[in-house]
C-alpha cells in the first residue's frame, strides 16, 4: 500500500499525537488500570465509529444539529480527528486537558440550536436527551465492534465498561442518573428511543461516511469493505431505515474482518506520532 499517498488519514495520527501527553500532571479521568483504557485503543475503532455514526444518525434531531451546524461534508477526516482528538485526550490526558476539553464541547453545544426541516421539531445541543443518545450509539457501538472483531472483552468486563464510560456522558451535560450502566440497559435504552429514522440528511452524512473523498484506490477499497461490514453488525431495524442489504456472511467473518483491520491500522501506524503515542500508553497501562 502506497502509505505516501494516505493523506486522509493524517490529521487523524496528528489528533492522535496530541491528544496522548508525554508527560502527564496525573492519570486523568479514568487511569490505566481501567477497561476503558483497554478498549479505547483496540484497533477496531475506525470500524466502530463507522457503525455508531450510523446509528447516531438516525436520530432525526442529533442529525439536524451535524447537518446545519458542522463541516463534515467539506473535511470529514478534519470533523473525524476532532472527535478522534476529544475521545483520546478525555481518555488518556490528565484531568486538566480532559475537562478543558468537555468544556470545549459544551461551549460549542451551546450554539448548536434550531429546527429540523423533516419533523418541524426543534432542537439543541445542549438538550441532555440527545447528548444521551449520541453517547448510547457509540459506547454500544464500541462494545460490539470490539467483542466482534478486537481484543477479547467478555461480558463482565463489557458491563464494566459500559458503566465506566458514564463519566464520559457526564462532563458534557448528562445527569449521572439517566445513563444505563451496563450492555443490556444500554441496548434496551436504545431499542426504546421512538424518534428514530433515516432523514435525507442521514442518509447523506452515512454516503459520505461510506464513501469518502480523496482516498487512494487501496485505502478506498478498504474502507468500503469496512463500511460493509459497519452495516453488518447494525440492528435490522436501523439497517432497514437505511435501505441497506445484509451484507455476505463471508464478509462478516472475524478472520477476514481482522485482516482488513490489520491493514488499515498498518498504514496509520505508519504514520508520524502514531506509534510514539501508542508506546506510551502502553508503557503507563504497564507501570
Amino acid at each position: 500500500m502506497d502509505t505516501a499517498r494516505l493523506s486522509p488519514l493524517e490529521p487523524l495520527a496528528k489528533a492522535y499525537q496530541r491528544a496522548v501527553p508525554e508527560h502527564a500532571a496525573d492519570d486523568g479521568l479514568f487511569g490505566p488500570r481501567s477497561i476503558v483504557w483497554r478498549v479505547n485503543r483496540d484497533r477496531c475503532f475506525p470500524l466502530a465509529g463507522m457503525r455508531s455514526l450510523m446509528l447516531q444518525a438516525l436520530h432525526p434531531l442529533a442529525m439536524a444539529g451535524v447537518a446545519q451546524h458542522s463541516s463534515w461534508r467539506q473535511d470529514p477526516f478534519g470533523r473525524l480527528a476532532a472527535t478522534s482528538s476529544y475521545l483520546l485526550t478525555t481518555t488518556y490526558g490528565d484531568t486538566v486537558s480532559a475537562l478543558a476539553a468537555a468544556a470545549w464541547v459544551r461551549k460549542i453545544h451551546a450554539h448548536v440550536r434550531g429546527v429540523d426541516p423533516e419533523t418541524g421539531l426543534s432542537y439543541s445541543a445542549e438538550d441532555p436527551d440527545l447528548l444521551l443518545w449520541v453517547h448510547a450509539g457509540m459506547v454500544e457501538s464500541i462494545v460490539t465492534v470490539v467483542q466482534g472483531y478486537g481484543r477479547t472483552l467478555d461480558g463482565d468486563d463489557a458491563d464494566r465498561y459500559v458503566g465506566e464510560m458514564v463519566r464520559f456522558a457526564e462532563i458534557v451535560g448528562v445527569p449521572r442518573e439517566a445513563v444505563p450502566t451496563t450492555v443490556a440497559s444500554l441496548r434496551d435504552y436504545i431499542e426504546s428511543v421512538e424518534l428514530r429514522q433515516a432523514t435525507p440528511a442521514a442518509k447523506d452524512a452515512i454516503a459520505v461516511v461510506m464513501n469518502p473523498p480523496d482516498m487512494d484506490y487501496d485505502t478506498r477499497n478498504l474502507w468500503s469493505d469496512l463500511a460493509q461490514v459497519a452495516v453488518g453488525t447494525l440492528p435490522d431495524w436501523a439497517r432497514e431505515m437505511y435501505g441497506f442489504d445484509a451484507p455476505p456472511p463471508e464478509l462478516m467473518e472475524r478472520e477476514p474482518v481482522r485482516q482488513l483491520l490489520g491493514a488499515l491500522d498498518l498504514a496509520f501506524e505508519s504514520l508520524p506520532g502514531v506509534l510514539e503515542a501508542r508506546q506510551r500508553i502502553e508503557l503507563r497501562m504497564r507501570a
